[in-house]
C-alpha cells in the first residue's frame, strides 16, 4: 500500500506543477478585439508533466483494478 501512496504523492506533485505552469502561461493574456499570438514558454515542461501525470494515472487505475 505504501507504493500506491508514493505514486499518488508523485502524481499530485506533478499535477500541481503542471497547474502552476498553466497559470504562469496564462498570465499576461488579455481579452480584446485584436488577435493574440500565444507562444508557449513552458511547452516542453508542460508536455513532460502531462505525460507523467497520464502514466501515473494509468498505474493508479491499474492498481485499483487489481484490488477489486
Amino acid at each position: 500500500m505504501s507504493n500506491r501512496m508514493e505514486i499518488l504523492a508523485e502524481y499530485r506533485q506533478a499535477n500541481t506543477q503542471l497547474a502552476t505552469l498553466k497559470e504562469k502561461e496564462a498570465v499576461g493574456i488579455h481579452s480584446g478585439t485584436e488577435t493574440v499570438k500565444i507562444e508557449p514558454r513552458y511547452g516542453e515542461e508542460m508536455t513532460y508533466l502531462t505525460n507523467k501525470c497520464a502514466q501515473l494515472d494509468m498505474i493508479l487505475e491499474a492498481m485499483a483494478a487489481s484490488e477489486d
